[in-house]
């Protein structure tokens, strides 16, 4: 079976969505075996999990941060 490195759970979002469409061209462009393509798909479905986690924990802080009361303008103007 191809053999595919597998994925740093450390990556950074913009590194791991780069490396994705990478995969995702390598995968369009066909002339790749079966096995090397399952590989490929593979890793796809890896980086888009780390893709996921970041944008996940993105969206927590966004609506942690929204639901925190706000300092600015805390009391309605008379």
């Amino acid at each position: 079976m191809a053999q595919v490195p597998p994925v740093d759970s450390t990556l950074g979002y913009e590194q791991a969505r780069d490396e994705l469409i990478e995969v995702v061209r390598s995968l369009e462009a066909g002339g790749t075996t079966l096995e090397e393509s399952l590989a490929l798909w593979e890793r796809g479905e890896a980086l888009a999990k780390v893709c996921r986690r970041w944008l996940d924990g993105a969206r927590a802080r966004l609506d942690a941060a929204l639901a925190e009361p706000s300092d600015e303008g805390g009391a309605e103007r008379a």
